[in-house]
């Protein structure tokens, strides 16, 4: 990273001009060397919370919770932060016996 040398603000490479550039004073600053700066504009994919080939693994911790369909006493639980990072994340419950699957919002 480079610094402006009139006023100490972050440069930014600008390719066109071949220059690192300061955004406060406009001071240019010539490039040893060409910088490549990728883009990445795709889009991101939908968030799985747990994909249909991880659903029939038994590899989840278990816990004692009723299942509200069928009134198993033993359930898979996880953790996922559905919400903002502020806010305490959401605990999925599968139940052992038909599968299931409900959330407590904690």
């Amino acid at each position: 990273m480079k610094f402006c040398s009139e006023c100490g603000t972050a440069l930014k490479p600008d390719s066109e001009k071949k220059a690192y550039v300061c955004p406060k004073c406009g001071a240019e600053e010539q490039m040893e060397a060409e910088i490549i700066i990728p883009r990445n504009n795709k889009k991101q994919d939908k968030i799985v919370v747990i994909g249909k080939k991880e659903r029939k693994l038994s590899v989840l911790p278990q816990t004692k919770a009723k299942c509200p369909k069928c009134d198993n006493a033993t359930a898979y639980w996880w953790m996922v932060q559905t919400r903002g990072i502020d806010e305490s994340a959401t605990q999925f419950f599968r139940c052992t016996k038909c599968g299931h699957t409900w959330r407590s919002y904690s």
